[in-house]
């Protein structure tokens, strides 16, 4: 049974959109909300379609559900803000960006965080870095009841951390902890919409702060560079050295907190001041 699991901050006029990653929960990128919050941004930590349920639930679905649903909150939160950003972290940058190309006066900037469109980094076993593979597999109906179980450290470098999220995680609760295992069915939907954004990445004219962990276990810094590169956009790095994938909840939260409040803010700034001008 899904729970739901999303939250809203009501702030200012200046809003953004958070969209967590596969198998993953809003619960990873709510102290990145409650930190924009206090900038002054109203914040809604989305819920992807599929996702905060069991196995079954998430393999109901595929990513254009998933983007669905994020297309569903954007317009939403358009209703009750003047300026919209998206962030997003691991798949969910992608779903960010992708919503980026697709509404580009809509969307003001973008926060691309720990962006995955491939897993390649150093934690992931030789076998899972072939996922890429998996849309094929799924083509000709094999290995539907498989899953990659998540391995150590869990995208998290802070160890008390760690700790509590793999026991929520390992515990069954995906609710606040997301699934222990990706299913290789939902991976493969996540390599497609992989190639999808990646064809669409010079429609993306919003601004971007690309942020990634330098040791990220999961995703390669190769992926923040496929971004840099791809964007018709202006585009800002922060790389994280003290932490691994989960860059909304690991060490270095504060920083990305305080970086992605200015970036927004200076977009912001800058649109009423364009306003006022005119």
């Amino acid at each position: 049974m899904i729970q739901k699991t999303d939250f809203f901050f009501e702030g200012g006029s200046s809003g953004v959109l958070l969209i967590h990653g596969l198998t993953g929960t809003p619960m990873e990128m709510r102290l990145l909300g409650k930190g924009l919050n206090r900038a002054g941004f109203s914040v809604h930590g989305m819920q992807l379609a599929g996702h905060c349920g069991n196995v079954d639930d998430l393999l109901a679905t595929g990513w254009r559900d998933w983007y669905a649903s994020v297309e569903q909150a954007a317009d939403a939160m358009l209703e009750k803000v003047d300026h919209l950003f998206v962030g997003g972290l691991s798949m969910g940058a992608l779903l960010a960006l992708k919503l980026a190309a697709d509404r580009p006066r809509q969307i003001a900037g973008v926060g691309v965080y720990g962006a995955t469109f491939r897993y390649d980094g150093w934690s992931i076993p030789r076998l899972a870095r072939l996922s890429f593979m998996l849309p094929l597999l799924k083509r000709f109906g094999i290995g539907r009841g498989r899953s990659f179980m998540e391995q150590p450290p869990y995208g998290i470098r802070d160890e008390r951390l760690r700790a509590q999220i793999s026991s929520a995680m390992l515990g069954g609760d995906s609710a606040a902890a997301g699934l222990p295992g990706n299913p290789w069915y939902s991976l493969a939907e996540m390599y497609r919409l992989a190639a999808n954004v990646r064809r669409q990445l010079p429609q993306v004219t919003a601004p971007c702060l690309v942020a990634h962990a330098s040791e990220d276990d999961v995703a390669s810094v190769k992926n923040a560079e496929l971004v840099l590169r791809g964007v018709d956009a202006p585009t800002e790095l922060l790389l994280l050295d003290d932490s691994y994938h989960m860059i909304t909840i690991d060490r270095q939260r504060r920083t990305l907190i305080d970086r992605s409040a200015a970036f927004f803010g200076r977009i912001a700034t800058g649109e009423d001041a364009l306003r006022d001008a005119a």
